[in-house]
């Protein structure tokens, strides 16, 4: 069975252009919709906590339905039906790939929508009161106290969104978008070694996840370590106010 497998072409094709312009095609694509992701769902996760019931309905709808659509038809609706009901999504300037783009970091912003509102959450409630007692504001409460803390919560899950997300790329594929796996499969259909071919794209998205775990554990040390200090800094500061009184 391994005789038939050609090392030259696998090697040929592992450092071709095509492959390693597509991976990293695949990365700049997770990189941008995973940003425009968190960008989209830090607001969404403070407004599960609002106290407004209409901005509570709002999130939990757009949760609810990006949540339930499958990445690959939310795809197709955003590169095939939006050119058909608004004819200025027609225009060269609306890309494959921004079209990629958009139906990503709308899909994703769902899920780290909560992995941000879990973040948030698990910081203890009298972290805010401590923070009160200090005289400050809620905007500074949230960002000296409480997103300090929840970044080591919030770190290890949106690594592994980062690399399903990477994964999930593969599929914009079908909307002609030239990233690895489709600099594979016009290979494979060239020359019809689909071992050596997909091989090689196995190879890179083994090189890739392996560096983003990599890093990600680095990440996680940092501010496990951050956070640490931070939770005594705000200990000591409040009980400094509270010898003062």
């Amino acid at each position: 069975m391994l005789a038939s497998f050609d090392t030259h072409l696998f090697w040929e094709v592992l450092h071709s252009g095509p492959y390693w312009r597509g991976a990293l095609l695949a990365i700049g694509l997770t990189c941008a919709s995973l940003a425009a992701a968190c960008l989209i769902a830090f607001p969404l996760a403070l407004g599960r906590a609002s106290r407004s019931r209409p901005v509570r309905v709002l999130v939990f709808l757009y949760s609810w339905f990006f949540r339930a659509t499958p990445t690959l038809l939310l795809l197709l609706i955003v590169w095939d039906v939006l050119p058909q009901l608004w004819p200025v999504f027609r225009g060269s300037w609306f890309t494959a790939f921004l079209a990629a783009f958009v139906a990503l970091a709308l899909n994703e912003a769902a899920y780290m929508a909560e992995i941000f509102r879990a973040g948030l959450l698990s910081v203890d409630l009298g972290q805010e009161l401590a923070g009160r007692a200090l005289g400050m504001k809620q905007r500074q409460i949230l960002r000296r106290v409480i997103v300090p803390q929840a970044v080591r919560i919030v770190i290890p899950p949106t690594g592994n969104e980062f690399i399903t997300l990477l994964k999930l790329t593969s599929l914009a594929s079908v909307i002609s978008v030239h990233e690895l796996l489709t600099s594979a499969q016009e290979q494979a259909s060239v020359s019809f070694s689909f071992a050596e071919v997909y091989g090689a794209a196995l190879v890179y998205y083994l090189v890739i996840v392996s560096v983003l775990m990599f890093l990600q554990s680095r990440l996680e040390r940092r501010f496990t370590f951050r956070s640490r200090g931070r939770a005594r800094t705000v200990a000591l500061a409040v009980a400094a106010s509270h010898d003062a009184r």
